[in-house]
């Protein structure tokens, strides 16, 4: 296949996106496709070889196949490419536009993990009605967060008077005019990956030990940030739990092709949805691929299954008369 890798991208997680970009091409390259790399630069521009590259409706993308978007936060994980994507008329990756737009936006996303009945931490939006006594009664710390990023730009944990919560909810304004404010999930944190469409592949879990006061963004992406132990040593009863609510959560936004879904397990085996990112860190040590690896599905080869699923989806919606 020609695939054309999209990376960068107009968000403060352009440099992760183009680490992650690197790693999908070198992988897609040693299954044996054709990459075609396009960089989504920071003023908006879609360039490739140093040239803007022609977009127009119904025209596909330089002749790729497929588009693999390798793009995380605002204006790429958010539904806006997926969008521009769909009007292009071309196979991509990962979610579509209303898996992506709900995922990205952890209000919405609980609330309809709520309508579910997905157990979950505790949750307001900041200036909602009665959002101050919500948060007084979950108690310290909690979690100020800007509600629509990623890889913890922007949080604040509230720990004491001495961290005031408004300051903490002007600091993550000053990424997105919605805040939400979380309750501390306590226990250990788990991660576990799923891929495919209507009935999807799910990882083993795999434990997080973050070498830091909290998983923040330097012990995402340093080298000895953290450590990764698969299986999670959670018990055997907490692992099948995490795998059916990562299937649960993936089914309820619609997903397809990916997504990482993020929680805590207590020692009493309650198990808590955190969050699911659509379009996770995608080099070859991130840990949405090594929780598959440890499945024995190599790097190149679960590259190659993600340009299978997005040709299957393609190939599925184009059959219906809309």
């Amino acid at each position: 296949m020609r695939v054309a890798v999209l990376s960068g991208g107009r968000s403060s997680e352009h440099e992760i996106s183009l680490e992650s970009g690197a790693s999908v091409a070198a992988g897609l390259r040693e299954a044996g496709h054709d990459v075609v790399p396009v960089l989504l630069e920071r003023d908006g521009r879609w360039t490739h070889d140093e040239s803007e590259v022609p977009l127009r409706a119904g025209g596909g993308m330089l002749d790729a196949d497929v588009v693999f978007p390798v793009l995380h936060g605002p204006f790429g994980e958010d539904g806006t490419v997926q969008g521009f994507l769909e009007i292009l008329d071309v196979p991509y990756v990962g979610p579509g536009v209303l898996a992506a737009a709900l995922s990205i936006d952890k209000l919405t996303f609980k609330r309809l993990l709520a309508f579910h009945g997905i157990p979950q931490v505790d949750f307001c939006e900041a200036g909602e009605d009665g959002w101050r006594e919500h948060v007084a009664a979950m108690g310290i710390p909690v979690w100020v967060k800007p509600a629509r990023l990623g890889s913890s730009v922007g949080i604040t944990k509230v720990t004491s008077p001495e961290r005031p919560l408004d300051e903490a909810i002007e600091t993550a304004r000053g990424y997105d005019p919605r805040v939400i404010i979380e309750a501390n999930g306590g226990g250990t944190e788990v991660e576990c990956s799923v891929m495919g469409n209507e009935e999807p592949v799910v990882s083993r879990p795999g434990e997080i030990v973050a070498h830091a006061e909290w998983y923040d963004f330097g012990a995402k992406y340093s080298e000895g940030g953290m450590d990764l132990i698969v299986p999670a040593r959670i018990g055997d009863d907490a692992i099948a739990r995490v795998r059916e609510l990562a299937a649960r959560v993936f089914a309820a936004i619609d997903g397809s092709g990916l997504a990482r879904c993020d929680f805590f397990v207590h020692d009493d085996g309650e198990v808590l949805v955190n969050e699911l990112n659509t379009i996770p860190g995608f080099t070859a040590t991130s840990v949405f691929a090594k929780l598959f690896e440890a499945d024995g599905i190599p790097y190149p080869e679960l590259c190659d299954r993600l340009v299978s699923y997005a040709l299957e989806r393609y190939e599925r919606q184009r059959s219906f008369r809309f």
